[in-house]
């Protein structure tokens, strides 16, 4: 059965490869049967062999997340042989993975080799290094740039004839010192930390190839009890011990590892990316918080991190794939859906048991919108015992966010993220729901910004034994004023000192825990920046 699932998904990944390869090489031959110029038909024959490769691929990632699932229920495979099937499982996908891509790119070098018209003889000066922010968004992207809004960054786009190699350094460092008042407020200073790199190149004419690597040091940086944050849930720490009043560290040190394929489409901007991680970012939830903009000068989590937003950001045994066409991509990915535990340091590779889609849509250069559905096995990761009797859980994840930028003044740029998460089967509560409206006014030196959040919150999640209804769902309200000055910035790194306060609003059977409607203020210190290289 093993092998029959392998020989299976191996028949589909040759299939894609080949149709892609075929909608290339026809594109080759008719393009030198007419001198080098490009042709309706050519693009068409193109574009039937990309779209059968695509519905391919959507294909293979249904058969990745239904097949194993079968195999191990039909079986009821003990602990062991499960292992044993999830080591095999994994080696075949990143076998398949590594097959698909060197396949694809020698065909890719047999098109390169092919005479260019003179239409895709462009001028190399445009190679030259442009100064770079972060974060970003599609209107900052270049003819040779495609923009990433999960990370809200512009990545290498394959041109013809612009063979390219790019390292990109990327870096939000805080220092902060917390107060909060109430029985439950504390005084601590942490570090909140990211970090990231990316390197990769151009395979011929039609892929970039790219490997990204995130990493944190926050289990290190962080109080054991977690970073101060009031009504902040979620993941339990060293003891087993749930973080409460306070942000868990995220995975340290390897946030996440993705090697990903990005493939042009045709003679315009579309493209294909495909991508496998043993950790990395499911097409679940909005823009992840410490990527989007309006987050960036802000070192808190939003308190729905966990609550249908962003948790998807770090997940397990990731393969997926975006399709952009036009202003619209459309996102899938297969991926396990238990979370992984903060405080230890680890990369595990489990068997994809939970899958997400994503449709992502530009309605101009600088205003966007996302929705994503999710469906999540096992998220606490209680597994299924050999006798079968004890299932894991299952949660949906919903999302639908929106993006903005808008240019007020030559020196003041406002952002703006509106987002709606909403979760079932978390902790208890049937479903639960937040909502978060962020702003950051950017000036040259000087950055305002602002976090307003809606809630809900159940009396066990933040144990309150007083009340009556431990698992009915209360609506908390948390408001953040923040400001930032850049002390020293060059270019666009910068180093700079700033402050927030924030008001929560609590229901009545919430208040006596906290002592009322409590306040906090943070300052802190924070440097920033990034630095793209073309080797």
């Amino acid at each position: 059965m093993k092998n029959y699932i392998a020989t299976l998904i191996t028949f589909f990944f040759m299939i894609l490869n080949a149709s892609l390869v075929f909608a290339q090489k026809s594109e080759i031959e008719m393009m030198k049967g007419m001198g080098g110029q490009g042709c309706l038909m050519c693009g068409a024959i193109g574009w039937g062999g990309m779209v059968l490769g695509t519905v391919l691929l959507l294909s293979i990632s249904v058969a990745l997340i239904i097949l194993p699932i079968f195999l191990i229920r039909r079986r009821r495979v003990r602990n062991r042989s499960g292992d044993l099937l999830q080591k095999n499982y994994l080696k075949n996908l990143v076998s398949l993975f590594v097959i698909f891509l060197s396949t694809s790119a020698l065909a890719q070098m047999e098109h390169s080799s092919q005479p260019h018209s003179q239409s895709s003889q462009k001028d190399k000066s445009e190679m030259k290094m442009k100064k770079y922010s972060y974060p970003m968004m599609a209107s900052d992207c270049t003819e040779m740039e495609v923009f990433d809004p999960t990370m809200s960054m512009c990545m290498p786009f394959p041109m013809e004839g612009m063979p390219m190699k790019m390292l990109m350094l990327t870096g939000n460092v805080f220092v902060v010192g917390s107060t909060s008042e109430g029985p439950r407020g504390r005084k601590q200073v942490a570090s909140p930390n990211m970090f990231m790199i990316d390197v990769g190149q151009t395979l011929g004419d039609r892929h970039y190839v790219n490997l990204d690597f995130m990493c944190t040091a926050e289990r290190w940086t962080f109080p054991e009890n977690g970073y101060p944050e009031l009504l902040q849930i979620g993941e339990t720490d060293a003891k087993g011990r749930p973080y409460l009043d306070g942000q868990h560290p995220h995975s340290s040190p390897i946030m996440g590892l993705t090697l990903s394929d990005t493939i042009r489409l045709g003679n315009g901007k579309n493209y294909l990316k495909i991508f496998i991680a043993p950790r990395g970012a499911a097409t679940d939830g909005p823009i992840a918080f410490m990527h989007r903009p309006t987050g960036i000068t802000n070192p808190d989590a939003p308190l729905g991190h966990h609550i249908g937003q962003d948790v998807g950001h770090i997940s397990s045994t990731v393969l997926g794939g975006s399709l952009a066409l036009s202003a619209t991509r459309l996102q899938f990915s297969v991926f396990n859906g238990t979370e992984p535990e903060p405080t230890k340091v680890d990369l595990p590779i489990r068997t994809p048991n939970s899958a997400a889609f994503r449709v992502i849509q530009d309605f101009t250069p600088k205003v966007m919108g996302m929705a994503s559905v999710a469906y999540v096995k096992d998220p606490e990761g209680e597994g299924i015992e050999a006798t079968g009797e004890n299932k894991p859980s299952k949660q949906w994840r919903l999302s639908a966010s929106a993006y903005s930028q808008h240019e007020i003044h030559p020196s003041w740029t406002l952002y703006n993220s509106l987002i709606y998460g909403y979760i079932t089967d978390y902790e208890h509560a049937s479903a639960l729901s937040s909502v978060v409206q962020e702003f950051w006014l950017k000036g040259n030196y000087s950055r305002v910004w602002s976090r307003i959040e809606f809630v809900q919150r159940t009396a066990r999640q933040l144990e309150i034994t007083s009340a009556l209804e431990q698992d009915a769902p209360k609506w908390v309200t948390a408001l953040t004023l923040g400001y930032t000055y850049a002390l020293v910035k060059i270019d666009e790194d910068e180093f700079g000192v700033g402050g927030s306060i924030t008001k929560d609003f609590l229901p009545g059977e919430f208040t006596g825990a906290y002592g009322g409607d409590p306040w906090a203020a943070k300052i802190f210190v924070q440097f920033r920046g990034m630095g793209m290289w073309h080797l």
